[in-house]
């Protein structure tokens, strides 16, 4: 999966831009969990990462450095924080991705100080992390967009064969609920299987 060239162009420093990018993938590259993805099979947080990339370059081709970098890392050595470690119960859910957002901020933020980034840039890239001003920063909605597109293209299938009709149209409705008109459009232009398409007609009535 090639990131496109414009991913890599327009930006303050391009060398420090790449360093950066290559710093990401490779600790994502560490993740032992792996997905096959057309004839390949990728690490799981590299996989997603590629993803993000071009769903948010999809969204916005005109995209901020800082965002272009938030969208690698957003779910930079997930692994190390497994969902197992906190309570298997609606508390102990949000505790584990509150830990998991500050802990994507701080290895992005390491990783962005030892590649020279400024401090303002850096702060930018957290908060996206932390998605600290969503809804009102723009950038944010790009990248949650981009974060709810994944979960319907990639996992929503996935899911839907382990979790009850119920509890799979609420997460629909709460992802639906959260994107834009721009990014509902992308969402109804996605290939589903019909048991698939038929959950987010549910959905969307409901």
């Amino acid at each position: 999966m090639t990131d496109p060239a414009e991913f890599f162009s327009g930006v303050s420093d391009a060398a420090r831009f790449r360093e950066a990018i290559r710093r990401f993938d490779d600790e994502n590259s560490r993740d032992p969990n792996i997905e096959v993805a057309g004839t390949g099979t990728w690490p799981r947080e590299l996989l997603h990462a590629k993803r993000l990339t071009a769903w948010t370059l999809q969204l916005c081709p005109g995209a901020s450095e800082q965002l272009r970098l938030a969208s690698r890392c957003q779910h930079i050595c997930r692994w190390q924080i497994p969902r197992e470690k906190y309570p298997m119960d609606r508390v102990g859910y949000l505790k584990w991705r509150n830990a998991l957002k500050a802990f994507h901020a701080n290895k992005a933020g390491e990783i962005l100080r030892e590649v020279g980034y400024p401090e303002d840039a850096i702060a930018k890239v957290q908060d996206l992390n932390l998605k600290k001003n969503f809804p009102s920063d723009p950038d944010s909605r790009v990248l949650e967009d981009a974060l709810c597109l994944i979960f319907l293209e990639y996992q929503f299938a996935p899911l839907a064969d382990r979790t009850s009709e119920e509890k799979m149209i609420n997460a629909l409705r709460k992802s639906w609920n959260k994107m834009t008109a721009a990014a509902r459009e992308h969402a109804l232009k996605l290939s589903f299987a019909p048991r698939e398409r038929s959950l987010l007609e549910k959905a969307l009535k409901a």
